[in-house]
């Protein structure tokens, strides 16, 4: 009996993208010593270790890595096939994929959530979220069916988009912050004076992105845009801020917004899927969320 099964890959696939057992766990629904127990049990079945464990971070071994060289692939070949079995008995995929921008709350698509589970059509929903260019990146790679992103989308084709909304962003700090004070548009001379709040990218293989961010501009990188929304109500940093998720931050003078001589122009959001072997439930996602979702379902 093969001691390697496609569980097992996906489960090392997760630990090795997001860098340690309880984030893997967290992406996979299950309890950290879940994912403790099932790693060590593969890695006494298979003789060899997997990973090299520094505290809660861990990084593949050169077998690690090998294992999942060949084995990413089999992963994906085998979602295609049971994808293609399944719509070819009912139309409708196994598994839907949809990730979306970590600005967006996954409880903003609740009403198309509970319209497809109505359906009862046996497809499984996957939904995870991802920051700045990491959805684009799921796409590419195939471990995503269909995104809602921000920016423009990779080289290489392979899948369509169409524009759902824009957002406005603003230049943001605490009044108490020096800048607050200057009393005149905020140079780049200014902000390399100044710590940055930024976002950090999620995604792995494509190029980081960054908005706003001057070069050699002391920075506080954090996994989301709330978290940057929080540091800089906490006055720990500055930086441009969605205009429509920081409304009461503004009302109540927790956040001010300042002039600047560059400012960012509204940031367009995508709705983006794969042409490949489409189903119903992916053309069902397509139609239901092919609307104006920016700013709409953001958090009032």
């Amino acid at each position: 009996m093969l001691k390697l099964t496609l569980e097992a890959i996906e489960l090392v696939d997760a630990i090795a993208r997001y860098g340690s057992f309880a984030a893997a766990a967290e992406r996979l629904y299950k309890v950290p010593s879940t994912i403790s127990y099932a790693v060590a049990k593969l890695e006494e079945q298979l003789g060899l270790a997997l990973f090299v464990r520094n505290g809660p971070r861990v990084t593949l071994t050169p077998a690690g890595h090998e294992m999942l060289k060949e084995g990413r692939w089999l992963l994906a070949a085998a979602r295609q096939l049971e994808s293609r079995m399944r719509q070819i008995a009912t139309g409708f995929e196994t598994e839907l994929r949809l990730v979306h921008d970590s600005l967006i709350p996954t409880s903003a698509f609740g009403d198309d959530i509970r319209a497809f589970e109505a359906l009862d059509t046996g497809t499984r929903l996957r939904i995870n979220s991802d920051a700045l260019n990491g959805p684009w990146e799921c796409l590419r790679e195939g471990r995503a069916d269909i995104i809602v992103a921000a920016g423009e989308g990779p080289a290489g084709g392979g899948y369509k988009a169409v524009p759902v909304g824009s957002l406005e962003f603003v230049f943001c700090a605490t009044a108490a912050h020096p800048l607050a004070k200057l009393g005149r548009p905020i140079s780049r001379a200014d902000l390399l004076e100044h710590t940055a709040v930024v976002v950090g990218d999620g995604a792995r293989s494509l190029n980081d992105r960054t908005v706003g961010l001057q070069s050699g501009q002391r920075r506080i990188t954090v996994p989301s845009m709330q978290a940057k929304i929080e540091c800089q109500a906490a006055g720990l940093g500055l930086g441009f801020l969605p205009r429509a998720c920081i409304r009461v931050e503004l009302d109540n003078g927790i956040l001010v917004e300042l002039p600047v001589e560059e400012p960012r122009p509204p940031e367009t959001f995508w709705l983006a899927w794969r042409t490949e072997h489409m189903g119903e439930a992916l053309k069902w996602w397509r139609q239901r969320l092919d609307r104006t979702l920016l700013p709409n379902i953001l958090p009032r």
